[in-house]
């Protein structure tokens, strides 16, 4: 028996359960999401390669400007300690005039790969400082984990595919790239950008490919990551409804004080309407209040004795009615008026006590 219950308690603490919706909003408030570097990176380059396939001409065009500028107007000009700072800021206004395209487009491209991946998230826990992070042993175990090996075979297999690629994309162009010897300076600038502007697409759209293969990757090591036991789900559920043995006094002791308080109106009432063993209803009329007789108390079997006591105790008049005391028990509740089907006979049991009450005067 024991070594079947420390089996339970092993397969119990066996992380393969799913995580739970509480559990993914924990990790994601932690920073914690399923997200690949590769796909970021695929998607910036494919995008920046593709704005210069449509602004290299202006670019090509802005760079010739600068360049004439400073080598003919400025080359004439006497740098002195006044005039440096305007001509550094104008050339850096100018340079940046001429990359504002492509930053943009990159800065858009981060934005859009990022929201694709994870949405809308901002968390400091990831830059927060923990001592695990420099400690020797913590990165040597990180070094030589399985995650390590896998992102090692990685970068091997991007670097292999994008060299194949790269390499079919220049052998498809060797002889144009043989004749650049006999071509002008312009000539060859104008083939080596177009070179490297396809060899930076086909290289990012393989890339791209790679890197949607990472992210199915990280969202099942993630979704491995984040798996909880049965135990974990338990507890998980123990703290947010509250423990079902803690939930099970808290109410007994509502219900105690209810009844305190129920028992506490009794002697208030002006009549007690019983079936002899089962039923109790205690009545009370104040015009003050309510326009018709209401309920301060009722219970059943044990309930309806303490009350029959209670009210026995305080001179309470009690009548017995059996179909009226089962009727009332279960339409009404403390503190309703009495409903109309019942005022009739209501009212003779009210002007029987009232009678009663002034006799006894």
């Amino acid at each position: 028996m024991k070594l079947l219950s420390l089996n339970l308690q092993f397969f119990a603490g066996e992380k393969t359960e799913k995580a739970t919706p509480k559990k993914r909003q924990d990790t994601r408030k932690k920073g914690q999401v399923a997200k690949s570097q590769d796909v970021n990176t695929a998607v910036v380059l494919l995008i920046v390669f593709g704005v210069l396939s449509f602004t290299g001409k202006y670019m090509l065009e802005g760079l010739m400007s600068i360049m004439n500028h400073n080598f003919s107007d400025l080359m004439l000009t006497s740098l002195t300690v006044n005039n440096f700072r305007t001509i550094f800021i104008n050339i850096l206004m100018e340079v940046g005039l001429l990359l504002a395209p492509i930053l943009a487009a990159a800065f858009v491209a981060a934005l859009i790969a990022n929201y694709m991946q994870v949405g809308i998230l901002f968390s400091t826990e990831s830059i927060h400082f923990k001592l695990e992070k420099i400690n020797p042993l913590s990165g040597f175990k990180r070094m030589f984990s399985i995650r390590s090996i896998v992102e090692l075979l990685k970068s091997m297999l991007k670097i292999i595919i994008i060299g194949l690629v790269v390499f079919s994309v220049l052998w498809g162009k060797m002889e144009e790239i043989l004749s650049l010897s006999n071509k002008s300076i312009g000539s060859i600038l104008v083939t080596v950008a177009k070179l490297t502007l396809q060899m930076g697409l086909y290289a990012s759209a393989a890339l791209l490919v790679l890197s949607l293969a990472d992210y199915l990757y990280q969202r099942y090591d993630y979704e491995k990551n984040i798996r909880m036991s049965k135990q974990d789900i338990k507890d998980e559920y123990k703290n947010m409804e509250g423990d079902p043995l803690i939930k099970s006094k808290i109410k007994q002791k509502q219900r105690e004080m209810a009844m305190q308080r129920m028992m506490q109106d009794v002697p208030t009432a002006d009549v007690v309407i019983t079936n002899p063993t089962h039923y109790a209803i205690a009545l009370k009329y104040d015009e003050e209040k309510y326009d018709a007789p209401y309920v301060v108390a009722k219970g059943v079997d044990f309930v309806a004795q303490k009350i029959k006591l209670v009210a026995n105790e305080n001179d309470v008049v009690m009548i017995e009615n059996r179909p009226l005391a089962r009727a009332m028990y279960g339409q009404v509740e403390i503190g309703d008026m009495v409903p109309e089907e019942f005022y009739k006979a209501v009212a003779e049991i009210l002007a029987l006590v009232y009678q009663t009450k002034e006799r006894t005067r």
